[in-house]
C-alpha cells in the first residue's frame, strides 16, 4: 500500500498528460508553452532554493564524490562506450539518462514507508543535484551551440537560468545570508512564496512526460537495451558503496536506502533539461517512456527489500 501512495499521484500525471494529448485537451503549441514556464521561471527557482538551503555536511562528502564521480562516469564513459548497443542515433541525449536518480519524489518517500524517518536519501540528492543542475546544463549548452564562437557558447552557459540560480543560491548558502532570511521576519513570508512557486513543478513535469509518452515496437526495444545499461552501472554503483562504505552498510537502514535509491528512474527534473538536445517529438517521447517504464524496476527492488531485509 505504501508504494501505492507514493506510485499513484505518479501514474496519475503521466496518464493524464497522455490523455490529454490523445483527445485534444491540450495541443502541442499549449504543452510548449507550458514547458516554458517550467523551464525558464519555475525550475531555476527550485534550483536556487535548493542550493540555497542545502546542508553542506562534509562529513559525508566522500559519499557525495563518489556518486558524482559515478554520474559522470555514466555520461562520459558508459553511455559513449555503450552507444552501439543502445542507439547510436539517440546517443546525443540517452547518456543523461544513465545518470542521477530520482530521490525526492520516489526513492524518498518508499524508503520512509519502511524506516519511518531517516534523511539517508538527501546524501545522494547532494551529487544527483550537482551533476542534474551545474555539469548537465553546462554540457547542454555546450552541445546545443555547436558551431558558435567559443563567445556565444560562454554566453550561452553563464546566462542559462540553471546556472544563474546555482550561482546565486550557492553565494547565498556560503555567505550565510540565505540563513538571515529565514530567521528574519520575512522568512515565513518568504518560505510561503517559495513553496507556491516550487508545488506545481513536479506535477507539470509529470504531466508533460505523459503528453511526450509514445511507446511502438520500434523504441521498446532500444529503451529495454538503455534500461539495461543503466540497472547494470546502478548495481555497479550499488557494489562500489560495499567496497568502499562497508561500515556504513553494516547498518540496514543505510543499506535499505543504497538498494531503493539506486533503483530509481532517472530524475524527473532531467526532462525538461534535455529539451534543447531533441530533434523531434519522438526524441522526447523517448526520454518519457524510459523514465516511465524505469518504475517496473524500481518497484522490484522495494519489493526485494520489503520481503528480504526490512
Amino acid at each position: 500500500m505504501a508504494a501505492l501512495t507514493t506510485l499513484l499521484p505518479v501514474f496519475f500525471m503521466l496518464a493524464l498528460g497522455w490523455a490529454a494529448r490523445q483527445f485534444g485537451w491540450v495541443t502541442p503549441d499549449q504543452k510548449a508553452g507550458a514547458n516554458a514556464v517550467l523551464f525558464d521561471l519555475l525550475f531555476p527557482i527550485l534550483i536556487f532554493n535548493l542550493m540555497a538551503s542545502a546542508s553542506l555536511d562534509m562529513s559525508v562528502m566522500p559519499i557525495v564524490g563518489y556518486v558524482f564521480v559515478m554520474y559522470l562516469l555514466a555520461i562520459m564513459v558508459v553511455g559513449p562506450l555503450t552507444a552501439h548497443f543502445t542507439g547510436r542515433e539517440r546517443a546525443h541525449f540517452s547518456k543523461y539518462l544513465l545518470s542521477c536518480h530520482e530521490g525526492g519524489n520516489v526513492a524518498l518517500p518508499l524508503y520512509l514507508s519502511i524506516v519511518g524517518a531517516s534523511s539517508n536519501t538527501v546524501i545522494f540528492d547532494l551529487a544527483g543535484t550537482v551533476t542534474c543542475f551545474i555539469v548537465i546544463p553546462i554540457m547542454i549548452a555546450r552541445e546545443s551551440a555547436k558551431g558558435t564562437s567559443a563567445a556565444d557558447i560562454v554566453r550561452s552557459i553563464v546566462t542559462s537560468p540553471f546556472i544563474i540560480a546555482v550561482v546565486a543560491g550557492l553565494t547565498l548558502n556560503l555567505t550565510g545570508l540565505y540563513g538571515l532570511i529565514l530567521s528574519s521576519p520575512f522568512g515565513d513570508a518568504w518560505m510561503a512564496t517559495i513553496n507556491m512557486v516550487t508545488s506545481p513543478i513536479v506535477a507539470l513535469i509529470l504531466f508533460c512526460l505523459g503528453f511526450d509518452l509514445t511507446v511502438d515496437k520500434d523504441t521498446l526495444a532500444p529503451i529495454m537495451r538503455l534500461g539495461a545499461v543503466r540497472l547494470g552501472w546502478s548495481t555497479l554503483i550499488i557494489l562500489g558503496f560495499f567496497l568502499l562504505f562497508h561500515t556504513r552498510m553494516a547498518d540496514h537502514e543505510f543499506m535499505m536506502a543504497v538498494l531503493i535509491y539506486f533503483m530509481c528512474p532517472t530524475g524527473f527534473g532531467m526532462a525538461p533539461l534535455l529539451q534543447p538536445l531533441y530533434r523531434n517529438d519522438r526524441e522526447a517521447g523517448f526520454t518519457s517512456a524510459f523514465m516511465s517504464l524505469y518504475i517496473i524496476v524500481t518497484l522490484i527492488a522495494y519489493t526485494l527489500v520489503v520481503l528480504f531485509i526490512a
